[in-house]
């Protein structure tokens, strides 16, 4: 059963058109990849899902019920949230006051917050070593894992992952993605926005590929390894 679906999407910046006519459909449980060069409208989509940015034209629902024009800080309500590309960490702040914010839309529910944190410390064992440390003085690796474990704090349904593994050595994009596959099989559905194909066909169940805003091609995980359609739209190959 669908728990996501965006249909005809199209989103504007001024005169630009970022996303054009973007269907896809994201079913409870799935990892589903969207893959596709810089530029392509990967971002835009995420935000336009999340409400960052108003569609121009579309639809956009969230287990039957309209997403579009309601405030972000209602969807993360509902049940989704969002790891922006380039993890967007409080740097002045600790690694628990951090994932404090992260708990926010759950209210005043004080036992919840403490057992999220406490979850979250069991999945990334690192930020429970680094829980009083200024989150500006971690490692990138370290940032991108307080980044993901704030999202979860507010009990998602559905992930939104932008980017979790730029700019990270490939040790460290290794444990990024057991983490996923893990997430998933603790029942949330994860959206994945990623550049790294390889990594991000290995753990998805299906995916899509964008190229100058649209969708150029979908299919299982598997079907996509084989397309030559994924490396056209990277490197632009007839």
């Amino acid at each position: 059963m669908a728990i996501l679906t965006v249909e005809g999407l199209h989103v504007h910046y001024g005169a630009v058109e970022a996303v054009r006519d973007v269907t896809l459909s994201i079913d409870d449980g799935e990892i589903v990849a969207l893959l596709g060069a810089n530029g392509a409208g990967k971002s835009s989509t995420l935000n336009a899902i999340v409400g960052l940015v108003p569609p121009h034209t579309g639809a956009v629902g969230f287990r039957g019920k309209s997403l579009v024009g309601l405030p972000t800080e209602q969807l993360v309500r509902l049940g989704i949230t969002l790891t922006p590309e380039g993890r967007r960490v409080f740097g002045s702040l600790t690694v628990e006051e951090n994932l404090l914010l992260g708990s926010m839309p759950l209210g005043k529910s004080g036992d919840r917050r403490k057992e999220n944190l406490e979850r979250m410390f069991s999945l990334f064992p690192i930020l429970v070593q680094r829980r009083n440390q200024i989150a500006g003085t971690l490692s990138g690796g370290q940032q991108q894992m307080l980044a993901i474990a704030r999202s979860l704090m507010s009990s998602p349904k559905l992930l939104l992952l932008d980017e979790p593994s730029l700019g990270l050595a490939p040790q460290i994009v290794d444990t990024i993605f057991d983490q996923i596959v893990a997430l998933r099989d603790s029942g949330i559905t994860i959206l994945l926005v990623e550049q790294n194909v390889a990594m991000s066909l290995e753990v998805a169940d299906r995916g899509y590929v964008m190229a100058a805003g649209s969708i150029v091609t979908s299919g299982t995980a598997q079907d996509l390894n084989s397309s030559h359609l994924v490396e056209q739209a990277y490197l632009g190959h007839e």
